[in-house]
């Protein structure tokens, strides 16, 4: 079938499964949860070939990333020797789907996988914190200070959530997605203020949702807040996501004129690649949201609910004669916003026992060539997933793409062969935009939309509502955490 034939069907089918709509069950069926999930996520699965060849390989991290990682390996490999070293028990959680629970689609039990019911049979667990890195004798050392030698090691650790950055929450230290969220939850899922990005959060996002929501049916005029850091982040649509079911909520209960929401991301755009940036920005006005520009969140009183932004500029400056042209000067001031729902976009960073290691950066992130996803200083280390240094690519998607190159590059330096596998960037946001709609927002290196089917990327749709929904989870806990999708 050519394009010009695809792209007709699917846009009948979406149009038909619009209007008609369709039960769980028929999506399950229509989308399966192999390869047409799969290829419609970015890509068909890649066949997979066994090697002889020998190597100890230690994998940090035992998320999405890592644990798809290790599957590959034990699939490519006759004789495989890998250790995991991950110390929360439910690492593997389907995060992409937190936003879904805050908005009252999931519950929270939908997204909770075991770490310990994905371990590859032969891999070797260690529940563990990895605390130390020695490149140059290739040895890990653990919390309890057991020491853990390797021939290669992959990085995939993911990042963790700094809220200990904004002043006034009273929060000391940072947290992971998954794992104890004590000394964040104490004050994140109260007074109206959310976050999504650790799974406490987000079961308590919907609960504080539905009482803004309640609170605008009742007549009383509300404003509800979303941030963007100035760190980069884990999917960076999220953000704007859960402010696009916010008021989808508000319009379902017919309460969307009482509420005003805005928008403060630390950028100066919606997205990075331009198509989605004016995409988003129509989709905005469209729905009466408002935005503000270069504010980032710094502080936030809980008890005043008043939250505080530096909001910075560029004023034009003195004449520079050498450079003929006006030199910027860079401004900023303080800027209190009252809110009655406020959804924080932490500020993100690697861990500092990583970025502050041999391994990790003066950013921490963990550095690496961009396409092999060796690291640039020691050949036998790979990161993948939100550790890495890479321009894009800290979400599933990416890392569905990354996992197969660092595999598929140790097994050819494992056999004395050139690294050929390339990541090109590639990344997917599915980005709600309603409770029914999805704009696939799909790109790589060249900063464009990179479109799996030959359909306008830019239009929200239903049918990847039903990909979102039904497709994704499944896809990913049965291909990637098996290293076949």
């Amino acid at each position: 079938m050519d394009n010009k034939n695809i792209k007709e069907s699917i846009e009948l089918i979406d149009a038909h499964l619009k209007n008609e709509g369709i039960s769980r069950r028929d999506a399950m069926k229509l989308f399966g949860v192999g390869g047409a999930a799969a290829m419609l996520a970015g890509g068909t699965t890649t066949p997979l070939r066994a090697s002889s060849a020998k190597a100890k390989i230690v994998i940090v991290g035992g998320g999405l990333a890592g644990m798809s990682t290790a599957a590959r390996l034990t699939n490519s490999l006759d004789n495989p020797d890998i250790t995991v070293i991950e110390p929360c028990d439910q690492a593997v959680s389907y995060q992409p789907g937190q936003t879904l629970v805050a908005a009252g689609v999931y519950t929270d039990s939908d997204i909770l996988y075991k770490t310990a019911d994905f371990v590859p049979t032969g891999v070797t667990m260690v529940n563990e914190k990895a605390v130390d890195f020695d490149p140059q004798n290739n040895t890990v050392t653990t919390a309890s200070g057991k020491k853990i030698g390797y021939d290669y090691l992959i990085i995939a650790a993911g990042l963790k959530l700094a809220f200990n950055q904004i002043e006034g929450l009273g929060i000391t230290e940072s947290i992971t997605s998954r794992g104890d969220s004590s000394a964040v939850k104490k004050v994140i899922g109260k007074n109206g203020i959310c976050s999504i990005y650790f799974g406490d959060g987000a079961v308590d996002t919907w609960t504080n949702m539905q009482k803004f929501v309640e609170d605008a049916k009742s007549g009383k005029k509300v404003t509800g807040i979303f941030t963007d850091p100035h760190t980069p982040i884990k999917c960076g649509g999220a953000p704007k996501k859960i402010m696009y079911l916010t008021d989808a909520r508000l319009r379902e209960a017919g309460a969307r004129d009482n509420a005003d929401l805005t928008f403060y991301p630390n950028g100066g755009a919606m997205f990075g690649v331009p198509e989605y940036h004016n995409a988003i920005q129509r989709q905005f006005e469209s729905r009466n949201f408002k935005w503000n520009y270069r504010h980032n969140l710094v502080a936030v009183d809980p008890a005043k609910k008043i939250a505080t932004f530096d909001k910075f500029w560029d004023e034009k400056g003195a004449w520079d004669e050498d450079l003929e042209e006006y030199t910027a000067v860079k401004k900023n001031e303080k800027v209190e916003v009252p809110f009655d729902f406020l959804h924080i976009t932490p500020p993100m960073v690697a861990a500092e026992e990583i970025g502050k290691s041999a391994v990790g950066s003066d950013k921490g992130w963990v550095p690496v060539n961009q396409e092999t996803l060796q690291h640039v200083k020691f050949k036998n280390v790979f990161a993948l997933g939100d550790i890495a240094a890479v321009p894009m690519g800290k979400t599933g998607g990416s890392a569905r793409k990354q996992y197969k190159v660092v595999v598929e590059n140790i097994i050819a330096m494992m056999e004395g062969k050139p690294l050929t596998s390339k990541y090109d960037g590639y990344t997917v946001c599915p980005l709600i935009t309603s409770l029914g709609t999805v704009m696939l927002a799909e790109f790589n290196w060249t900063a464009k939309p990179t479109p799996s089917f030959p359909l306008d990327p830019t239009q929200e749709r239903w049918i990847w509502w039903l990909l979102k929904v039904y497709a994704l989870k499944p896809m990913t806990q049965m291909g990637m955490l098996s290293g076949k999708a």
